[in-house]
């Protein structure tokens, strides 16, 4: 009897633990339904028909469409932020600058002058005359306009005497004028000296006759001289 009783009370007591457990899943799921609009199996999943619809709880507010529920079920559209772009950086303002006039080019210069050697040297000889320092002077005075480059110097004889005397002297005669204008300030390495002795005489043949004579002597004058000439460009005032 001892052994009947006790196998009846295992029974029971089997029977009490089972009805707990299953008292347990229910209250699950119904505390898990109370929080869903829509009815749900003791998994928590939406209960649906056979027609695939969706029951109502009871419970709760009416429910929102879901994507299980609601054929139709569109996603809230989450609003995009509008990208805004910054506006154009101000373009710089050119300010048109009015070009400045080029200054004018300077003027090339050629100009020659003619010193009679009457004037710079007494007859037959190289040595300069007070006349001749002055005129070489007012030579001077011109070439301040004028920036010179080259400076070409030639002195000329007459035809008295030998060839080869007119040339010795009018070497000596253009050697002197050249020294007297580097000592007022005239660049050596610009003057450029070359006597032509009686070779380029500006007398027409046959127009100064006779012997040698006074007036012979005045005759032959213009072919007695030194001839000067610049190149350059004039000084812009």
């Amino acid at each position: 009897m001892t052994k009947s009783f006790t196998k009846q009370n295992v029974g029971l007591a089997a029977a009490v633990a089972m009805a707990l457990a299953i008292m347990s899943g229910t209250a699950i799921a119904t505390d898990a339904a109370k929080d869903s609009a829509y009815a749900t199996d003791s998994r928590g999943n939406v209960a649906m028909s056979g027609y695939g619809l969706c029951w109502h709880s009871g419970f709760g507010p009416a429910p929102v469409s879901t994507a299980e529920c609601d054929p139709n079920f569109r996603p809230a559209v989450q609003p995009v932020a509008k990208l805004v772009e910054p506006a154009p950086a101000a373009k710089p303002v050119v300010v048109a600058v009015a070009p400045t006039a080029a200054p004018p080019a300077p003027m090339p210069v050629a100009q020659k002058v003619t010193i009679d050697a009457d004037t710079l040297f007494d007859f037959d000889k190289a040595v300069l005359r007070p006349a001749g320092r002055a005129a070489l002077d007012d030579f001077v005075g011109k070439l301040k306009d004028i920036d010179a480059e080259v400076i070409m110097a030639s002195g000329h004889a007459d035809r008295i005497g030998s060839e080869r005397y007119n040339q010795h002297l009018s070497e000596q005669r253009v050697g002197a004028v050249q020294a007297y204008l580097v000592s007022k300030g005239i660049a050596a390495n610009r003057m450029h000296t070359e006597g032509k002795g009686e070779s380029q005489p500006v007398t027409k043949a046959g127009e100064c006759v006779g012997g040698t004579s006074a007036k012979l002597i005045a005759c032959l004058q213009p072919d007695r001289r030194v001839d000067i000439e610049v190149v350059g460009t004039r000084i812009a005032k």
